[in-house]
């Protein structure tokens, strides 16, 4: 992919009000640790994770994106008549139909020639978001769109915890499937694409890569089971061992396919923004990829794990921390289980 006419207008975030740290986590699950004879401490040990962010209880993730579509809109002032789609890309919807993203349509007050709709892809959901936007701008037939996504990890993790506390069958080693469940957060992420005629910043979007491994589409699974767990609080099952290994196994092909899509080598980088797992993932990740972890803008210590929100949340608040410069070249380095990886490059 690449293209020619494609502009990154802005990129915003909404940061939940409530944090919840690891220890707190853990205190919970005292019995659970106690019983199975597990260290205090192992959760940030292993994640890296220090704490999280929630919001409300029974927040619906459509009004926090309406929120932050809003605040992005007034970021950069452009006019929403020339919004023609708006995609909600994250995990987490308000209800299986209408989409989610009618009712931010409708919030945001967005035109009604707009294309709307939500895209359903794990974590990749708002990367993919962009590229879609990206097509549509390239091919003229929008001059502008706005791809937005909001994680609401509350019910996840206490639906976990639930379960931990209340399994009598539970064991050191089936308990590794149910940690990764432990690292989510909650969050929100916007970003505005459009036509480099209409753009007042210039940030272009260059195109990118992407690549596939559906043979692991099991390692990783979420979803509700209200007759299984009594509630319909989401769960999820994780071998995260097995999908560190493939999901970096797979961004390599990824990445190599990137730079020659763009043209690039590894020095040619600036920044980079990676989706936001855990420590461990991170080190693996920009080791096999040859890059240095000093061009990461790593947010997962304090933001844990925001599925498809997270690597845009990263960039927005390194946007607000004002770590990129003129002409830096970003590397978006996304992966999401299924398995999937989407790479794009953004001169900025």
């Amino acid at each position: 992919m690449r293209y020619e006419h494609v502009c990154v207008e802005a990129v915003c975030c909404t940061l939940p009000p409530h944090i919840v740290t690891s220890d707190e986590i853990e205190a919970q699950l005292a019995p659970v640790y106690d019983r199975l004879g597990l260290p205090a401490g192992r959760l940030e040990l292993m994640t890296g994770i220090q704490e999280r962010r929630f919001f409300d209880p029974g927040t619906l993730p459509g009004i926090i994106s309406a929120q932050t579509v809003n605040k992005l809109l007034d970021q950069c002032q452009l006019d929403r008549k020339f919004i023609g789609a708006l995609f909600h890309g994250s995990v987490c919807r308000d209800q299986l139909e209408p989409a989610t993203a009618s009712g931010v349509h409708h919030a945001a007050r967005l035109p009604p020639s707009a294309l709307v709709l939500d895209i359903s892809n794990a974590c990749l959901g708002l990367l993919n978001g962009m590229v879609f936007i990206a097509n549509m701008i390239e091919m003229g037939q929008i001059r502008a769109g706005i791809v937005v996504g909001t994680e609401v990890g509350r019910d996840l993790v206490e639906g976990t915890i639930h379960d931990l506390l209340h399994d009598d069958t539970l064991t050191r080693k089936s308990i590794k499937n149910d940690f990764a469940s432990l690292t989510i957060g909650s969050g929100s992420a916007a970003i505005l694409l459009c036509d480099r005629k209409l753009s007042q910043t210039g940030h272009r979007l260059l195109g990118g890569n992407f690549q596939t491994d559906t043979s692991s589409h099991e390692l990783c699974a979420g979803g509700v089971e209200a007759q299984k767990h009594g509630d319909h609080r989401p769960r999820m099952q994780t071998d995260s061992e097995s999908l560190l290994v493939a999901g970096v196994n797979l961004a390599i092909p990824t990445w190599e396919q990137t730079k020659t899509t763009l043209g690039w080598q590894n020095s040619d980088v600036d920044r980079v923004f990676t989706h936001q797992v855990g420590k461990a993932h991170r080190k693996l990740l920009l080791e096999k990829l040859g890059l240095d972890p000093g061009l990461d803008y790593p947010t997962v210590e304090t933001l844990g794990n925001t599925g498809a929100a997270a690597l845009p949340m990263a960039w927005a608040l390194g946007i607000e921390n004002q770590i990129l410069q003129e002409q830096d070249r970003i590397a978006l380095l996304g992966i999401g289980s299924g398995l999937n990886s989407l790479m794009l490059g953004v001169q900025w």
